[in-house]
This record gives structure tokens, sequence and C-alpha cells, in this order.
């Protein structure tokens, strides 16, 4: 892996045990010599992640909308802060600029990027591997409605099974870097067939 992409929440919410995941995988992110893309805010759980990480000597790229930039203010101590016109392209971007997607704990905007990435996985149009760290138990409730429409025959179970959920960070990456290395390796080869 190169650089994982990470979703996380805009606020610190009230659970500890989510800022000190987000705080982890930002450190072992930058100990692994990993990058790491997310919105590109300061503030909330992806900032702690960020600051974490830039601590550790990663390279941090943000993504931000330019319709965000007064809500949510730019982080300006990123390796690289990239300014875009819209939602739609900020995913686009990170998407291709990542090896891998990790989630944290996070609210509605977390969890609309989570399900796009799943749904591009689902479809073949990405296989970025898709890791959750469920600190606290936070995606459980999630998780039981995926499998619930798993049992509904309205979802493929396979969906569930692309998804690797871990409660700590240090696993959550061993975990996803086989997978990870795989894809890079898939689509190298993808590119030098077209171009060849």
């Amino acid at each position: 892996m190169y650089r994982v992409c990470v979703f996380a929440a805009s606020r610190d919410g009230n659970n500890p045990q989510h800022l000190e995941a987000s705080r982890a995988l930002g450190a072992e992110l930058g100990k692994r010599g990993l990058g790491m893309v997310y919105g590109g805010a300061n503030r909330g759980l992806m900032t702690a992640c960020a600051d974490a990480a830039l601590a550790h000597g990663a390279d941090v790229t943000g993504v931000l909308p330019r319709t965000l930039g007064d809500r949510e203010l730019a982080h300006t101590g990123l390796t690289e802060l990239r300014i875009v016109k819209n939602m739609h392209e900020r995913k686009a971007v990170m998407s291709a600029l990542s090896d891998a997607v990790v989630a944290l704990p996070g609210g509605v905007g977390t969890m609309e990027e989570l399900f796009e990435v799943i749904t591009w996985r689902y479809l073949g149009l990405s296989n970025q591997p898709i890791g959750l760290i469920d600190a606290g138990g936070y995606w459980q409730p999630m998780l039981g409605f995926l499998e619930s429409s798993v049992a509904a025959g309205l979802t493929d179970a396979g969906l569930l099974a692309g998804l690797v959920v871990r409660t700590d960070a240090a696993s959550l990456l061993d975990a996803l870097e086989p997978a990870a290395a795989a894809a890079r390796s898939k689509l190298e080869k993808e590119t030098l067939k077209a171009e060849g």
C-alpha cells in the first residue's frame, strides 16, 4: 500500500474511543510509511487522524470542495491540499489517489462516502480493499443492517465478505495490505497492456 483514503467524522463526537482510534490510525499510517488521503478539513475525527499521521511522518493529502471551504475550514498544515469543484469530484479524486479505503466512525457524510465506494467495488468500478475501524462497536448496527439485507435477498453476500472489520489500526492495515498490493499490481498490468 502507498496511500490510504480515510473517511471520518468532521466532529469529535462523544465517545473517546473514536478519537483514540482516529489518532491511532494516523500514527500507524505514518509508522508504516503510508500516505493518507482524506477530506481536507481541520476539524473532527478526520483531523485527529491527519494530525497524527503528519506527526509520524506521513504525507497527507486533503481534498476539499470549494463549497465547503468556509463550513469545514481547510487544514493548512497538510502536505498537499487540493480544492475541487464539488463532493462528486472530491470522492473521485480521493479514490484515484488511494490504494485502500478505511472508514473511522462518522456521520451521514462518512456513511455516504463509504456506501459509494462499497457500491463501486460491488459493480467492479474499483478494486480497492475497504476496511472499517470498529471502535467501540460503532459499525455493528450498520453491519447488522447489511446482514438483514442479505437475508432478505436484496444484497449479495459477497458485499459483506469484501469488508474488512477490525477494532484496531494495526490489524486492519495488516489485513488490507495484501489486497491493496494485489489491486495495485492488477491495475499496473492493465495499464501496461492498454499502453502496449
